[in-house]
C-alpha cells in the first residue's frame, strides 16, 4: 500500500465528518486508510497522512506525496467572495505632519553629543526629551539648553524627563 499526505482546511473536514454531499473527501479511493492526522493551528490546515492501493507508485527516497483533494465549493461561498472580490480598497492617505508636530526644530537647539544621549517624541503640544542613559556632568548643560528653550523637568518615581513647549516655525 502507498501512502499520501492530504492537507485540509478545518471546514472540510467538517464537512466530510458531518456526511455533506460534496465533501472534499469525495475523490479519494474505497480502499483508503487513515494513518495518522494533525492541526497546524498556525496555519490552520488539517494535514492527514492515508495509505491506498490504489495510489501511484512514489520512489521511497523521496518524501510522502501530497494527494490533490478536488474541493467542491458551495455557490454561497462562490457569491460572498465575488462580492468580496468587487469591493475596492479605500487609498491610503498618507499625511505630513505638521510643523507644529515636529521635534526637529527643538532636536537643532542640542549639540550632536548631547543628542546621541536623549530621545525625542512629541506628545500634543510638547516636546518629550528622555535621557537614553544616566546622564552624569552632561545633565546641568542639557538642562540648561531646555531651560532656554522653556523647557521644564520633570521628576517622575521611575522616569524623569524633560518637557519643551513646540516651537512654531
Amino acid at each position: 500500500m502507498k501512502m499520501r499526505m492530504i492537507k485540509l482546511s478545518p471546514k472540510a473536514l467538517m464537512d466530510a465528518l458531518r456526511g455533506k454531499q460534496g465533501s472534499a473527501l469525495s475523490s479519494l479511493p474505497d480502499d483508503v486508510e487513515l494513518l495518522d492526522i494533525k492541526y497546524d493551528l498556525f496555519s490552520g490546515e488539517v494535514q492527514a497522512v492515508v495509505r491506498s492501493a490504489s495510489f501511484n507508485d512514489a520512489a521511497e527516497s523521496y518524501p510522502i506525496p501530497e494527494f490533490n483533494v478536488k474541493y467542491a465549493a458551495p455557490a454561497k461561498i462562490v457569491a460572498k467572495s465575488a462580492a468580496i472580490a468587487e469591493t475596492k480598497p479605500s487609498p491610503i492617505v498618507k499625511t505630513q505632519p505638521s510643523p507644529a508636530q515636529d521635534s526637529s526644530l527643538t532636536e537643532e537647539e542640542f549639540t550632536p553629543d548631547q543628542r546621541k544621549l536623549l530621545s525625542f517624541k512629541v506628545e500634543d503640544d510638547f516636546v518629550i526629551v528622555k535621557p537614553i542613559q544616566y546622564l552624569k556632568s552632561e545633565w546641568d548643560d542639557i538642562n540648561d539648553v531646555v531651560r532656554s528653550l522653556g523647557g521644564r523637568w520633570i521628576k517622575g518615581d521611575i522616569i524623569s524627563y524633560w518637557k519643551i513647549p513646540l516651537r512654531q516655525t
